[in-house]
């Protein structure tokens, strides 16, 4: 009986890619070192390949500072395991932290027999954060209703109070499946 490959034996053989014939060659080098620098299709470590790792790893980077009724105030660090290479909170680590904490703010309101489906986010990047500074990350719900649920995230640069980043959550309020 064949065993099926882990995540991490199926991404090390690196694929060469299809390029397409108009292409400038300059640009496919550009790209290619690009793709090298970010060292994308390099194997996940087999001790990150298990479900809810990447959860646990985000929270090491949240203190809950306050919970109140429709509100969240968090303490975030850029430490550099979340940077990206120009030494800046990484803008996919922002998005992730957009989905965990609005989740967060939302479920102070929405009753717990409602389960939560995340229908948009969007993200105004307003200025980067330094690596290794503190933000702070206050939450509100705006609206909340019996089907919907929109909340509004703003993060800050704890030192200087400078506005970094602008973001809204659209919830959508379902009822918990009975399976």
């Amino acid at each position: 009986m064949a065993t099926k490959p882990s995540l991490s034996t199926t991404t090390t053989t690196a694929a060469v890619p299809e390029i397409s014939k108009d292409m400038d060659p300059k640009h496919v080098a550009e790209t290619q070192l690009f793709v090298k620098l970010m060292s994308i299709g390099v194997p996940v470590p087999e001790n990150c390949n298990t479900n809810g790792y990447f959860d646990s790893f985000l929270r090491n980077f949240i203190k809950v500072d306050q919970i109140q009724r429709g509100r969240i105030s968090c303490t975030i660090v850029a430490k550099p395991p979340i940077c990206n290479g120009y030494g800046t909170l990484h803008g996919g680590a922002v998005g992730s932290l957009v989905e965990v904490l609005t989740t967060a703010c939302a479920r102070t309101v929405v009753a717990e027999d409602k389960e939560l489906f995340l229908g948009e986010i969007s993200i105004s990047y307003l200025s980067g954060t330094p690596i290794n500074e503190e933000v702070i990350a206050n939450a509100s719900v705006v609206k909340s209703g019996r089907n919907l649920t929109v909340v509004a995230l703003e993060f800050k640069l704890k030192k200087t109070g400078n506005l970094l980043y602008l973001t809204h959550a659209t919830f959508y309020n379902m009822p918990v499946s009975s399976l």
